[in-house]
């Protein structure tokens, strides 16, 4: 067969898989701003659903409980099934979450945030298989790369285009069935568009199905990366996405606008960020240093936001606090990297169990120290430092961690081999 003829088939068998992927793009990037949006709604929110902001995170929170669960799924799905009904069933489970969080009831309230967080664990490891399948190896980087951008661009747009919209007029139960209808319409696209794959029927008895997670949870390592990118994903997860915007409002005394500015630069660092210290880790040959940096200019920018706030702008710093964050992805390839190649994907959806499982732990503990008394507190200063301190040492915990971590960046195996 010609070349030319054989470059134009293969472009043929590949173009459906691109498109799905830039399908999938979108669904990754309204998870994300599914997960972010309830920041900077927590007062309607409690109006909404009768509750303190304390009881509101506490119902914006149950998205993690199953994102970290759903993770260990989605990894094996993807292998068993294929992305045509996975990727698909992700997004419908999205949709009807957002649906069911604009009915005025805390038991709807719960099982809609719940749902919400179990579809979208299927976002970006069905992104990134959709992206192995219709692109080469010279691109693939490239792609998974910018699908992790357009992720934070879309937990950007979720605090800084939604705050607006909800000030303006849109009311909370608009909002949220909007976002389901949206996630439906790109459900049913999902499905028309993706291939149809053959895969190995689920005949395997239950061992060997979990014997991949299996082999990932014997490794001490694989829960130090999890541990690590947890406590880096935290002061995003736990404080931006969550407390962020009423923080900035009442302890620091900004105004709704402006407080959901400085919210929205972090995971507006993240889209430079993440690319940025991977590239690092590359060039550098070693992706310990690149992980332990992020880690100190994260703590740089929150110490002197608390200690010398005159000296930068607050947006400006949490966007270097976002920048710096981006390094809670390296431990992603560190496990990649310290597993067997047969269970790459499996580590992927273990790393991600640990890490949003750390959030889910995290999570209502600060809510209680610090969400709880920030309406009661009479010193406001001392309490946004409290809570930032309380960022800091898991920063700083994560970096004792990484001093465990095993190297495995290109230079330390090149002086591996050299050695042996």
């Amino acid at each position: 067969m010609p070349q030319s003829t054989e470059t134009t088939a293969t472009s043929q068998s590949t173009r459906p898989y691109i498109i799905a992927w830039v399908i999938g793009l979108l669904f990754y990037f309204f998870e994300y701003a599914v997960r972010s949006s309830p920041s900077v709604m927590i007062t309607e929110l409690s109006g909404f659903f009768g509750l303190t902001a304390v009881g509101v995170s506490s119902i914006v929170g149950m998205y993690y409980y199953t994102y970290s669960v759903t993770s260990l799924v989605a990894g094996v799905a993807l292998d068993r099934v294929g992305a045509k009904n996975t990727v698909t069933a992700g997004i419908a489970i999205l949709g009807i979450g957002c649906i069911l969080f604009a009915i005025s009831n805390i038991l709807a309230g719960d099982l809609g945030r719940l749902l919400q967080g179990a579809g979208s664990a299927f976002a970006f490891p069905g992104c990134v298989y959709l992206a192995s399948k219709g692109f080469s190896s010279r691109s693939l980087a490239t792609a998974i790369g910018f699908t992790q951008c357009l992720g934070m661009l879309g937990g950007t747009a979720g605090q800084y285009i939604v705050a607006p919209m909800i000030h303006g007029g849109v009311t909370l139960p608009a909002f949220w069935i909007g976002i389901g209808i949206i996630c439906l319409i790109l459900c049913i696209a999902q499905f028309v568009i993706t291939p149809a794959e053959k895969h190995q029927q689920l005949t395997e008895k239950k061992g060997s199905l979990l014997a991949p997670y299996k082999i990932v949870f014997s490794n001490t390592q694989s829960y130090l990366c999890g541990l690590v990118s947890g406590l880096l994903f935290a002061p995003t997860t736990v404080f931006i996405m969550v407390w962020g915007v009423v923080f900035f409002q009442q302890d620091r005394g900004e105004s709704y606008q402006q407080a959901t500015l400085i919210s929205s630069m972090v995971p507006l660092g993240w889209v430079v960020g993440c690319p940025l210290l991977g590239w690092l880790a590359d060039v550098a040959g070693r992706r310990k240093p690149a992980l332990i940096g992020g880690c100190v200019v994260m703590i740089l920018s929150i110490a002197q936001m608390l200690y010398m706030p005159t000296l930068l702008p607050s947006y400006i710093s949490m966007l270097l606090m976002g920048i710096g964050s981006g390094a809670a992805m390296i431990p992603y390839s560190i496990i990649k990297e310290v597993n067997p190649d047969k269970v790459k994907g499996s580590a992927t959806g273990a790393i991600n169990f640990i890490t949003f499982g750390v959030t889910a732990l995290l999570g209502p503990l600060f809510s209680r120290l610090y969400g709880k008394t920030l309406t009661t507190t009479t010193d406001h200063a001392r309490h946004f430092e409290s809570a930032g301190l309380f960022l800091i040492a898991g920063i700083a915990l994560a970096i004792i961690i990484s001093m465990f971590l095993k190297e495995t960046g290109r230079s330390a195996q090149t002086n591996k081999a050299a050695t042996a």
